[in-house]
């Protein structure tokens, strides 16, 4: 990690905080209760569920404060150029109050006036945005003085905007000694690498297409050098020619270096008791920065992918309208094979943290709960495209409940790690979410 970090220096420089034809959810046809509103009568009963159980919101709260965290990136993007002296992030509390965080300097007075007459509460910080970036750099070239033995340890960084200071992952916590212009700085432990679930009975078979469509969270196999993997697909789109693919991630890949050609690794449906037809190939996979594959449907099954449905497996869809960028504190859910729909908090943006022998770069963490077989899911926050599920710190365990309590009494909680899909979307001009 010593080089990879200083290597990467200039993902620091922006501090950037961290498109479908419509779905037919036909289990959404009962009344709409009293006091919800028509968009949150839509969403599926699953995402309703996981939204009371693990954000103890309504769905008109989780949608509301969605959208308020998509204002306060926007109102971000604006403020980091005008007020960079006293810019120092947004985010949303607890409660879903929109913050907007100032330090002293030149054109305070001008920020506050600004947050306010956009309805947004201002919060007197020590160190602005800059500042804390300037940190990073700083790291960097102090990490470059030091023995491997000790510049290793340092796994990823990430600016921690609502305790506004730095948090340095590690392997291990406590063998970490930081210069003195980081003792304020917190140091928790590094990502494990999220593990696609391995199979050997990903064979290819010849029967007629089923009917259903394939929709984000839905399950997939790959199959390509010699090793299966199954995993979760992502969001459905379209390339700058218009054909249909589908986007999850990188890892899932198990031949990436042929992506694009005809070794490429094959995509196969999965149907109850074993593999489905062939449904694409792997068009485009990107593991180290940004991880991300880009799946090609196959002419046969591209009408099975011209959908903007998000799921758990079987069940009624969300329909995706739009994409987003990662704010802290805002409320996300994803899907996935294993455990359905979880939801959580952004906990972290912008940051860069090693995985494994990879490192993820730009990439936003969350308070959600992802095991094996998650891998390539959906994010969402309200109905629009956020992320694609990269890497998590309690894959290895059986399920949700388990990770919750072993992560407590080890005075940690599950963590979620995330490719933003807008950063897979600037990378491949013409690529497409498909949006109602």
């Amino acid at each position: 990690m010593r080089s990879s970090i200083a290597r990467r220096a200039a993902v620091f420089g922006s501090a950037a905080l961290l498109l479908l034809g419509p779905v037919t959810a036909s289990a959404q046809a009962d009344p709409v209760e009293p006091g919800v509103s028509g968009q949150a009568a839509k969403l599926p009963a699953e995402l309703i569920d996981a939204i009371s159980r693990d954000l103890s919101l309504s769905p008109d709260q989780y949608l509301e404060h969605s959208e308020l965290g998509q204002k306060l990136a926007e109102f971000a993007k604006i403020a980091r150029t005008q007020f960079p002296d006293a810019f120092a992030g947004t985010w949303l509390d607890n409660a879903g109050t929109p913050i907007v965080g100032l330090a002293d300097g030149a054109d305070k007075e001008a920020a506050v006036a600004a947050a306010e007459k956009a309805g947004f509460q201002v919060k007197d910080v020590a160190q602005s945005e800059s500042s804390l970036q300037q940190q990073v750099k700083s790291l960097d070239g102090w990490l470059d003085t030091q023995p491997p033995a000790v510049a290793d340890l340092v796994r990823g960084v990430a600016i921690d905007i609502v305790n506004n200071d730095l948090v340095l992952r590690a392997d291990n916590v406590g063998g970490l000694q930081l210069p003195d212009f980081l003792k304020g700085a917190r140091v928790v432990q590094s990502p494990a690498t999220a593990a696609p679930l391995p199979s050997t009975d990903l064979t290819p078979i010849a029967e007629p297409l089923p009917a259903d469509a394939l929709l984000g969270g839905d399950a997939y196999g790959s199959l390509g050098g010699g090793v299966g993997l199954r995993c979760s697909l992502g969001f459905n789109g379209t390339d700058g020619s218009g054909r249909p693919v589908n986007i999850t991630a990188g890892h899932c890949d198990p031949n990436r270096g042929s992506a694009g050609t005809a070794e490429a690794s094959e995509a196969f449906s999965l149907v109850p008791g074993g593999t489905g037809p062939r449904i694409g190939t792997f068009a485009k996979t990107s593991l180290d920065i940004h991880d991300y594959s880009i799946i090609r449907a196959d002419d046969d099954a591209a009408r099975r992918f011209e959908n903007n449905g998000v799921r758990v497996p079987g069940a009624a869809p969300v329909a995706i309208t739009g994409t987003a960028d990662p704010v802290v504190g805002a409320p996300v859910c994803k899907s996935g094979l294993t455990t359905g729909f979880t939801c959580g908090r952004v906990t972290s943006v912008a940051q860069t943290v090693s995985v494994g022998e990879r490192t993820l770069a730009d990439s936003f963490s969350t308070s959600m709960c992802a095991l094996q077989g998650d891998s390539g899911g959906t994010i969402v926050t309200g109905t629009l495209a956020l992320g694609i599920s990269s890497a998590s710190n309690v894959g290895q365990y059986p399920v949700c409940q388990v990770a919750d309590v072993v992560t407590f009494v080890l005075g940690e909680s599950p963590e979620l790690f995330a490719t933003p899909i807008n950063e897979v979307l600037a990378e491949n001009p013409g690529l497409r979410v498909r949006t109602s």
